[in-house]
């Protein structure tokens, strides 16, 4: 019989919702959603997701509608995934910023796969900030190998993704990771770049603020307190991890806001506007293989760069107008960042 007060922000969630909308009809998507955490605490300021339901006529919608796939479904996260590579390469001091990819000139063929770049270009000679920069699929290969299966499951496991966050919502699934001989070098290679590897958003974005939050895991929430007739009680605080260290996770920083004013994305960056962020645009797995021309277009980021207060991701499934995360989910991401800033 307790009252339950949530960290959702009301106005906050009004401009969310309405601003997806806007995003989904602009750029035709099948659905679309949004996270906004704050970044110190880990606590959902902003949670939407379209199609929805009105919980009022429920039995007027179709059953599809009723979970929230913010929690309740998974997805291949594409490029938006490389930030957490990048990190724990850099963590494992296997890297640096400047670390040269000694097999970013053509495609890496590996077994009976061949792994390339998104645009089917190549750049010799990268460095690792290049790699984030152009978002360079063979580069992160090369990084994957550098940090090896082991650390890279490793690293997989400390950022929860193959558990439970623990958000107070009760539909929350997680994907399965894979470990041993499961685990082949395709796997290794692809995961690198967020493709073969199924996660909830509420996973990404938990994952991705560590790099925003100095390095720390911080446990997302959606409950501020219950009030019964006689006291308030407040939840436990949050779990937090050291997962990187707070150099490591600042090098990573910087790597996010050179991505932002040199990347496919930079047309979208309002001026004045600080930013660490990267674009994901993942293909969709069916029946065994992808889906040649949809795809689930993501942008994550926080800011202000420098003491970020929120982080945030954006996804949009199959938007029409381009496939590309940096044409479709970036500019969506800016145009609400601009909004919450004010």
């Amino acid at each position: 019989g307790r009252s339950i007060y949530t960290t959702v922000d009301k106005n906050k969630q009004y401009l969310v919702e309405k601003t997806l909308l806007e995003g989904i009809a602009k750029y035709q998507a099948k659905a679309g959603n949004v996270i906004l955490m704050e970044t110190p605490t880990g606590k959902i300021v902003s949670i939407a997701a379209f199609p929805n339901y009105d919980p009022g006529h429920f039995q007027d919608f179709d059953k599809s509608s009723y979970k929230n796939p913010n929690v309740a479904n998974l997805f291949e996260p594409g490029s938006i995934f490389k930030i957490l590579v990048m990190a724990a390469a850099l963590n494992e001091g296997v890297i640096n910023q400047e670390t040269i990819c000694d097999i970013c000139n053509g495609p890496i063929n590996i077994g009976q796969f061949t792994i390339k770049t998104w645009d089917e270009l190549y750049h010799p000679n990268s460095s690792m900030v290049d790699v984030l920069v152009h978002s360079v699929n063979t580069g992160m290969v090369f990084i994957s190998r550098k940090l090896g299966r082991d650390k890279f499951i490793e690293y997989l496991k400390k950022l929860k993704l193959g558990n439970l966050t623990g958000i107070e919502l009760q539909e929350e699934v997680t994907g399965k990771l894979k470990e041993g001989s499961e685990f082949r070098d395709i796997d290794l290679a692809t995961q690198s770049f967020g493709q073969g590897i199924a996660i909830t958003p509420i996973q990404m974005i938990a994952a991705a603020n560590t790099i925003a939050n100095k390095g720390v895991y911080i446990t997302p929430s959606i409950i501020d307190h219950y009030e019964s007739q006689d006291k308030i009680i407040y939840p436990s605080p949050p779990k937090k991890e050291i997962v990187f260290s707070e150099k490591s996770a600042r090098l990573t920083q910087e790597m996010m806001v050179e991505t932002i004013n040199r990347g496919e994305a930079k047309w979208a960056k309002p001026k004045g506007f600080s930013v660490a962020g990267k674009t994901g645009t993942a293909q969709i797995p069916i029946q065994g293989h992808y889906d040649p021309d949809k795809t689930i277009t993501s942008f994550i980021g926080f800011f202000p760069a420098e003491n970020p207060k929120y982080t945030m991701l954006v996804s949009l499934t199959e938007p029409q107008t381009s496939q590309w995360g940096s044409e479709t989910a970036a500019p969506l991401w800016f145009s609400l960042a601009t909004k919450l800033s004010l």
